[in-house]
């Protein structure tokens, strides 16, 4: 199976296919082949048949066209980087040979060139196309020429030679490309992620990519707990975006199909979809780790199992961590896998998994530190912040007291004793949401925000919406930071602007965390437009985010905030 196809979606890989200084270097070459070939009839232009008028005019015309995309590579144009260039240079190479002398002309062998090119910058797909287009091309070129018999021992013997020499410079450029995009998978799996996004974000992560690598149908992680026995099942399928996967406790039955395999078996299943005699050609292959020594042992249980995940085509890998066992299934409906991607995937979960259990054990870290400095934080905030508001209150209400009921201040008093009241009672709340430890039920950010928007709307007058563009699963810790920066958007508002209108916007796509926070033009002072608030700044770097201010149009001033998740 071709792992990743680059040519459904024909478009420009740019880690492999458009890499610049590959596409210079192809660019040169067929620049040198271009004028060593006008060279060559030049110099011996009598040796050649069919050499006229009209041979000079495609010689130099394949020279204009070597120069051409040599300039647009310099300038790291995509033009230079594209399929079709290869393709018109098949074209070029046959009507050259058509124009000096069909079979018999040496410059056939400039086909191998386009070859080469598709084959190890494009793949195997690529790659076939070319070699057969190019065979195709000549023996047409070849036979308009001379279309006697005398030349058909030729034709037939050079068309072999260009068929298989162009096979095999297919599969070893296919070879180079795998092996480019195992070790891109691998580097992109055993990142450590931020242990602020937690171990879910992790898994999240490698399934989806894995799924991606594989162009699978879905990818599913069955895990069992060592000691309680408890099974945890999660799926990544190719229709999900941006899913945070949560694991799914399976009762023992239900596990007991997917765990059944022995943990150091590594798994090949393929039945294909024929209407009939499709189970004649059903597969199911196994062996060890190590790939030795390969057996095919369908049954019954196999044929469930496929049935129970709906595959017709599946590989399966072990998955063994220190307090945990249970394996990965890449699952797919239209495309059969290999034995080297069956290895592949076992040697992927070797490789990434045991960086779960460092970030499940920073994690672990993380959280006892920041429960420590929660409990620390909610007593200094009862004793620093909430006592004074409290003396506060009751200095207020004793000024009250004292006051008659016609003291024109009796209103404003009344209505900085309910303020006091306010703030004390959010206090006391917030001190309490300190003390609850993050694995527990916390108030939804979302909430927070939009009692944070109800005061502002009742202390300053300042309306502020708030739109959650996609459902989001984030982890306790992440969720304070987006709270503490929204906050952080929305006293610059009150400081810095007289906007009476406000909007906050939270997004989650691309492998982004998006905060966007709003005030409206009118009244706002345009200066700050390239202001980069620094608290904001100092949050985000520290997510490994960054910050920028814009102002559009209409005047609103608008503040970016992007972390990678």
């Amino acid at each position: 199976m071709v792992a990743c196809n680059l040519d459904k979606k024909e478009k420009f890989d740019l880690s492999f296919a458009a890499n610049a200084a590959d596409a210079q270097m192809v660019s040169r070459m067929r620049l040198v082949l271009a004028v060593s070939v006008l060279l060559a009839v030049f110099i011996d232009h009598a040796g050649l048949s069919g050499v006229n008028y009209f041979t000079w005019i495609v010689l130099f015309g394949y020279l204009v066209h070597s120069m051409a995309v040599y300039g647009y590579s310099l300038s790291n144009n995509l033009l230079s980087q594209s399929y079709m260039v290869h393709r018109l240079d098949v074209l070029w190479f046959a009507v050259i040979i058509g124009f000096t002398g069909g079979v018999n002309s040496l410059f056939f062998l400039f086909f191998f060139f386009a070859i080469m090119v598709s084959s190890f910058r494009w793949g195997l797909e690529e790659g076939a196309r070319v070699t057969i287009a190019s065979a195709l091309l000549f023996s047409l070129s070849s036979l308009i020429v001379d279309p006697g018999y005398e030349q058909l021992p030729s034709l037939l013997l050079r068309t072999t030679f260009l068929l298989a020499l162009g096979y095999m410079c297919v599969n070893w450029g296919e070879s180079k490309l795998r092996l480019m995009r195992q070790l891109a998978l691998l580097r992109d799996v055993s990142h450590l992620s931020n242990p602020r996004f937690g171990v879910e974000h992790t898994l999240t992560s490698i399934l989806q990519k894995t799924c991606a690598f594989f162009d699978a149908s879905s990818c599913i992680l069955i895990m069992q707990d060592r000691e309680s026995g408890e099974s945890f099942l999660r799926t990544a399928k190719e229709s999900d975006e941006e899913p945070l996967l949560q694991a799914e406790r399976i009762d023992a039955k239900a596990a007991e199909p997917l765990l059944a395999s022995g943990q150091d078996q590594v798994q090949l299943y393929s039945c294909p979809s024929w209407p009939v005699m499709a189970h004649l050609f059903e597969e199911f292959q196994v062996c060890d780790s190590e790939g030795k020594n390969w057996m095919n042992e369908i049954d019954a249980s196999a044929r469930n199992l496929a049935e129970m995940m709906d595959a017709q085509f599946f590989i399966s890998a072990p998955v063994v961590l220190r307090r945990q066992q249970g394996r990965i299934y890449v699952i797919s409906r239209h495309q059969s896998f290999e034995k080297a991607d069956a290895l592949f995937l076992s040697h992927m979960a070797d490789h990434a998994f045991p960086v779960i259990e460092n970030i499940e054990l920073l994690d672990k870290m993380a959280s006892e530190a920041a429960l420590q400095e929660r409990k620390k934080m909610s007593l200094n905030l009862h004793d620093t912040a909430i006592q004074p508001y409290i003396g506060l209150k009751l200095g207020l209400s004793a000024l009250q007291h004292k006051s008659s009921l016609d003291n024109p201040l009796r209103g404003d008093l009344d209505k900085l004793i309910a303020m006091a009241e306010k703030v004390i009672s959010d206090l006391r709340h917030y001190a309490n949401s300190l003390k609850v430890f993050p694995g527990q039920q916390e108030p939804m950010f979302l909430t927070i925000l939009r009692q944070q928007a109800a005061q502002m709307q009742e202390f300053y007058g300042i309306n502020i919406d708030i739109l959650m563009a996609s459902e989001m699963s984030v982890s306790d810790r992440l969720s304070t930071e987006v709270v503490q920066m929204v906050r952080e958007g929305l006293s610059n508002i009150c400081k810095h602007t007289v906007a009476q209108r406000g909007f906050i916007k939270i997004d989650c796509a691309d492998g982004l965390l998006k905060i966007q926070i709003e005030n409206e033009g009118p009244g706002s002072d345009k200066e700050f437009a390239d202001f980069i608030p620094r608290s904001l700044s100092e949050r985000a770097a520290g997510l490994g985010g960054k910050v920028h201010v814009m102002q559009i149009p209409q005047g609103n001033t608008i503040v970016h905030v992007e972390i990678p998740v």
